[in-house]
């Protein structure tokens, strides 16, 4: 015959494994005249968060792509005047100005812009990278 174990009664907290009573280790209320446990409304803490976490992604977001704009402008430009007619070795530091001829080639000049009446690109700077830096 098996031996029945003895019921404890509801507000009584025992542990079986231990064979202890446990009330005291126990992190949450174990008695009836304890305070009600309630869980907190996080939703106003939670949209608080999620909009300050969206603002955070939407400056990043904005930062990387004027940067990513930038990269693409100065590509184009290096595109522009590496494919332009000069014959001379540019200088680094050397301020030089992108002009388009009468059959629309490009061509680049050491002449300011207002020294001549040509159709005025830009004026670009070379750079120790070997890049061109739009100066107006």
């Amino acid at each position: 015959m098996k031996k029945e174990k003895s019921k404890k009664p509801d507000q009584v907290v025992y542990n079986e494994e231990t064979k202890k009573y446990d009330a005291s280790l126990k992190p949450y209320a174990t008695n009836l005249g304890a305070p009600a446990i309630v869980m907190e409304d996080l939703s106003s803490w939670k949209k608080t968060s999620v909009t300050k976490a969206n603002h955070h992604f939407k400056t990043k977001f904005e930062a990387i792509k004027k940067e990513y704009d930038e990269m693409l402008e100065a590509f184009e430009y290096n595109n522009l005047i590496y494919r332009a007619t000069y014959s001379f070795e540019p200088i680094l530091g050397q301020v030089y100005h992108l002009y388009r001829d009468k059959n629309e080639l490009l061509f680049l000049s050491i002449i300011s812009p207002l020294e001549c009446s040509w159709d005025f690109v830009g004026s670009f700077r070379l750079n120790s990278d070997k890049l061109w830096e739009k100066v107006y």
